[in-house]
């Protein structure tokens, strides 16, 4: 999610979606998994899951905190180490796939692993910066098939790992959106994630797992007008009627083929569970304050790594970012990341 913080109070929408709930969640269908060996990791979407082909604007970025704990240094990763994907990797017993970036260079060799097509701030559509869109990361990967990179075999025995965290929804707002345009909006999104997963599917990915919207009424960006101390319950309709129409795709790609081959990743319950009690359920991580994060703006316009026009720092760093489940304004740290996993990897190896 590039950004939240013009999201406007959502109480219009409370009636809308009251009763849009009524439909409730589509029911799930269960099928008899066959589990795979698998050999190849393709990432699509967004910062969740970027290891680094987004590139910086700002002159600055090399200097700024991110990076800090792995490997050390800023590497395109919006966290102070790993992010969703390395992890997901090491759930489906590979490494972590090179950037698209640099796979001319690193060759057939290099993309031994796979490939993570993910570029920070792109969404399901154009979100005003000049990135790869899901649609165009699908394209990529057609493009390396079509070229002999990757063997039918290769893409049979893969894994897809899809992440949507907010970006159409952020970048609607900053362009004006009404309120009243936004159910539409969600139902064009939603089922413009459903036709990718489906493609991905016909290229020959056995199994597809994308993410749930997270809490985004929960994150910094949101939470800082209240010292960080209280989601905001009315942005939480977004996000509820987005899973709703997401639960329900999922559910219906999965009616129509045999083999089951696309899941969720409920990174909504995730969050909200770490958030709300204040670690992982087993006592093993703990987050005193979890809506604070451990790197943010010291004044309005600013964020984590910027400076002013004389290079002073307009941010503050926490002691210890294993200490906070949040590294920036809309971003998990490192912890946080091996926090909600733990929630994430029983759904995982249940699928492949």
């Amino acid at each position: 999610m590039e950004s939240t913080k013009l999201f406007l109070p959502f109480f219009s929408l409370f009636f809308t979606l009251s009763l849009l709930s009524g439909l409730g969640l589509a029911r799930h269908h269960h099928h008899q998994h066959r589990h795979l060996q698998l050999s190849k990791l393709f990432v699509f979407g967004d910062l969740y899951v970027d290891t680094g082909n987004t590139s910086p604007s700002d002159p600055n970025y090399p200097k700024t905190p991110y990076g800090v704990t792995f490997p050390g240094h800023p590497d395109g990763r919006f966290s102070n180490g790993r992010v969703l994907t390395s992890y997901a990797a090491r759930i489906l017993g590979l490494k972590s796939p090179i950037p698209y970036r640099v796979v001319e260079k690193e060759g057939v060799e290099g993309a031994k692993d796979g490939v993570n097509f993910a570029y920070g701030g792109t969404g399901v559509f154009k979100t005003g910066y000049d990135l790869p869109t899901m649609t165009t990361q699908i394209d990529f990967l057609q493009h390396l098939i079509a070229n002999s990179t990757f063997t039918p075999q290769d893409i049979n025995s893969s894994f897809a790992l899809v992440s949507v965290s907010g970006n159409d929804y952020s970048y609607y707002l900053s362009t004006n959106g009404s309120i009243k345009g936004f159910i539409p909006l969600i139902v064009r999104v939603v089922k413009q994630i459903g036709v990718n997963l489906k493609r991905i599917h016909s290229l020959g990915v056995k199994k597809i797992s994308i993410t749930a919207l997270g809490p985004l009424q929960c994150v910094p960006e949101i939470t800082s007008s209240s010292d960080f101390k209280h989601c905001n319950s009315s942005l939480a309709l977004l996000v509820d009627f987005h899973n709703l129409l997401l639960r329900q795709a999922v559910d219906k790609l999965n009616k129509e083929t045999n083999d089951a081959p696309f899941f969720i990743l409920d990174l909504h319950a995730a969050f909200l569970s770490i958030i709300q009690n204040k670690g992982d359920p087993q006592g093993s991580i703990k987050f005193a304050t979890p809506l604070q994060p451990c790197c943010h703006g010291t004044s309005r316009g600013y964020y984590c790594g910027s400076v002013d026009e004389d290079g002073q720092k307009k941010y503050v760093l926490c002691e210890d970012p294993n200490s906070a489940f949040f590294w920036d304004d809309v971003h998990p740290t490192q912890q946080g990341w091996i926090a909600a996993l733990t929630f994430l990897i029983s759904a995982m190896k249940q699928h492949v």
